[in-house]
């Protein structure tokens, strides 16, 4: 158990890099998720040729963890869409609401009772993110988007979690990213179709950008919070996840001074998510005792 906290939270902390990331690569939402997907695939397809990790599965199971793959992907656009629309910080600030998402969806996949502490904290998360959307209009967009994008986000690890019964760590992470590549690229042309773009390719400095975010933040991550998984309930997985915000909003202060241009009322909304988060924290950590 202890080993499994610690290599989730070292997935929170690259997680938290990766809103930054999406500002700093300049090609739009759905190119940064398509080619994130395609550099970590290849990477997680070479590693398994390397160890000889990749398990054959049945066509089903192979069905059912593209469909996974699918939902992370639009999770992930979403996600740079709301940077996009907004900043770094309130994307950010949005991701928190998976954690009331999760307390939702996994009972409901799992067949289990719902925990009311659960759907109190994930409670505070929504207050936390209505007291912003409704005193700073300017980022209504960005934060709906941003919502979207938690609920997206609290489904595929619950998923992952019943998929893990039957598969390994490797062979999960390997056929749901390239899942998650094959599906989006059949979308792209509709995308575009909506979303015209003129930059199609990365510049040499976004190539640089998008090796750290599929390498590090996304291959490296993913194996840390899949090994997680199989020790800690999902919720508890997604609302430590919910420490992604606090790594992410320091590190845009420090690089894009978003501090400058947010008000009180995002402040508020903050700390009350915060809260939250360390409420549950102490609530499993208790519990585990």
């Amino acid at each position: 158990m202890k080993t499994a906290f610690i290599r989730l939270h070292i997935a929170v902390i690259l997680a938290g890099f990766t809103g930054v990331l999406g500002r700093l690569i300049t090609l739009n939402e759905a190119l940064i998720v398509f080619y994130r997907l395609l550099l970590s695939a290849l990477a997680l397809w070479l590693i398994a040729v390397f160890r000889k990790t990749i398990k054959k599965i049945p066509l089903s199971q192979l069905a059912a963890i593209f469909g996974v793959g699918f939902i992370a992907a639009i999770h992930w656009v979403t996600f740079y869409g709301a940077i996009k629309y907004s900043n770094v910080s309130v994307t950010l600030v949005c991701f928190s609401a998976i954690g009331f998402f999760t307390a939702l969806i996994e009972p409901l996949l799992l067949r289990k009772k719902p925990v009311w502490q659960e759907l109190a904290l994930g409670l505070l998360v929504i207050l936390g993110i209505f007291i912003i959307f409704q005193f700073d209009t300017r980022y209504q967009t960005g934060i709906i988007i941003g919502v979207i994008s938690a609920f997206l986000g609290a489904i595929f690890p619950v998923l992952n979690r019943i998929l893990l019964k039957k598969v390994t760590v490797e062979t999960l992470v390997t056929y749901e990213l390239t899942g998650g590549f094959l599906t989006l690229s059949c979308l792209m042309p509709v995308y575009f179709y909506f979303f015209p773009t003129t930059v199609l390719t990365p510049s040499w400095t976004d190539w640089g950008w998008l090796l750290v975010l599929s390498l590090i933040c996304t291959v490296w991550a993913f194996y840390l919070s899949s090994y997680a998984l199989k020790y800690i309930s999902a919720f508890t997985v997604n609302l430590t996840y919910n420490l992604e915000p606090v790594y992410g909003i320091l590190l845009a202060f420090f690089l894009f001074q978003e501090n400058a241009v947010l008000g009180l009322h995002f402040y508020i909304g903050l700390l009350i998510i915060v809260s939250a988060v360390l409420l549950q924290l102490f609530r499993v950590w208790k519990a585990h005792r």
